[in-house]
């Protein structure tokens, strides 16, 4: 009988397994069906950086002396003078990548290649959870006890419906950018639809490589712009404990209402890479050259068909004045984002859950879910919160707060001291 098991090995649980190895009097494991850890490995491409500071790894806002921090990943790999040099707080995405192998590597409560079927909860004199888990490479599986659980499955990326079913090769998620970037450099022209901060990685990329290998390039987004993230220091403070707390005690109405208006908190581009593209546009129109490259606003897809001599068309419709438009393109990448990944056994434990109106989670202050019932047992959550807990809740630099919240919880103690206020600016009267 386990304490804690965890399904899902991403940077949240893999933070929670790390914190949790320092502590003897609780037994949990993890299972990620991936066979290794790796956090979007379609989009570390080379020269991505982190939107969050190195600080913000897997432990250290909670106990800067762990083995597990970032700055013992430097030591250990013997790179402190580099990362000294280097002189910054943003690293490369790869080496974040990196650095959370290096982790998981070590943590034997973290099983990969494991996929978790099927959740059931058991009343008896000892109520649990019986946890089935499919070996992947045996196919064997097994079951597990648990008194309590914790999600941390994720997103799925998300496809427009009319993109679903042409070949994979041509029509793409982000996601998925690496794995098809040989299909891309020997295509005749290309579009990148959608905006955000992939798209613009993706496009970025493309451009670089553009006139050694001759494809036209396009980006298609429904934006009024290709906006900027707010980065600005004051504004980086929605994405701290005070804001959740604060977020989190609105009614549900007005939390909707509210991150309705928030995406350029987390969904903008960043100024750096906006920075690149346009320097990239500009190099490329010296000497009175029109680079071939076309960036369309404004302009949502309604619909993606297979010509009959190869290439796609996509119908295009400018939503301000109203004109339609049709487009040719070989290959097509979205940049359509992700939805919260809710497990199949989640909605096989039927009643035992309460859903909100909209089908989401409810979910407490301490990140429990709601519950029909009186138990014992616990669900934590890390995916498929932000409605009610606001902005950040994808956010990497507030991965250590939650767990250090959950730990509490599932200890029944103050593990760790949570901070009483943590900004200078203050979202409700005091």
């Amino acid at each position: 009988m386990y304490d804690l098991i965890g399904v899902g090995v991403g940077p949240f649980n893999l933070s929670l397994a790390a914190l949790l190895d320092e502590q003897e009097e609780v037994d949990t494991l993890f299972f990620e069906q991936t066979p290794k850890f790796d956090w979007h490995p379609g989009m570390l491409i080379e020269g991505t950086k982190m939107q969050v500071p190195f600080l913000a790894d897997l432990v250290t806002m909670a106990n800067p002396k762990s083995h597990y921090s970032f700055l013992n990943y430097i030591s250990e790999h013997d790179r402190m003078y580099q990362f000294y040099f280097l002189q910054r707080l943003d690293i490369p995405r790869r080496e974040y990548n990196d650095y959370c192998q290096w982790v998981a590597e070590q943590l034997e409560s973290c099983r990969f290649g494991k996929r978790v079927t099927n959740v059931r909860h058991i009343e008896d004199h000892d109520s649990h959870f019986e946890v089935e888990v499919l070996d992947l490479e045996t196919e064997e599986k097994k079951t597990y006890y648990s008194r309590h659980l914790i999600l941390g499955t994720g997103t799925s990326p998300t496809m427009p419906g009319s993109a679903q079913d042409l070949p994979s090769n041509d029509v793409f998620h982000t996601s998925q950018f690496l794995e098809h970037q040989e299909r891309c450099r020997e295509a005749k022209s290309i579009t990148v639809v959608g905006s955000g901060q992939s798209a613009a990685e993706t496009f970025r990329e493309l451009l670089k490589e553009q006139r050694d290998c001759g494809f036209r390039l396009d980006w298609i987004t429904r934006s009024p712009g290709f906006a900027s993230m707010e980065e600005s220091k004051l504004n980086l403070e929605h994405f701290s404990p005070d804001y959740v707390n604060y977020f989190y005690s609105l009614p549900q109405d007005k939390k909707d209402e509210i991150f309705a208006t928030q995406g350029l908190y987390y969904k903008g581009i960043s100024n750096h890479t906006i920075t690149d593209i346009y320097n990239l546009l500009y190099e490329y129109s010296v000497g009175h050259e029109e680079p071939d490259v076309g960036l369309q606003v404004l302009s949502e897809l309604n619909d993606i068909k297979p010509n009959e001599n190869g290439g796609y068309t996509l119908e295009c419709r400018q939503w301000q004045s109203g004109d339609r438009f049709t487009h040719e393109s070989d290959v097509v990448i979205m940049a359509t984002g992700y939805r919260p990944n809710v497990p199949e056994f989640i909605h096989d434990l039927g009643s035992y859950l309460q859903w909100d109106e909209e089908g989401r989670y409810k979910v407490e202050a301490d990140y429990r879910l709601e519950t029909s019932e009186s138990t014992s047992n616990e669900i934590y959550v890390h995916s498929g919160i932000s409605h009610t807990h606001g902005v950040g809740s994808t956010n990497l630099g507030l991965a250590v707060h939650r767990n250090k919240v959950i730990i509490n919880h599932l200890m029944g103690k103050n593990v760790y001291s949570l901070p009483k206020k943590s900004i200078f600016q203050s979202f409700q009267v005091r």
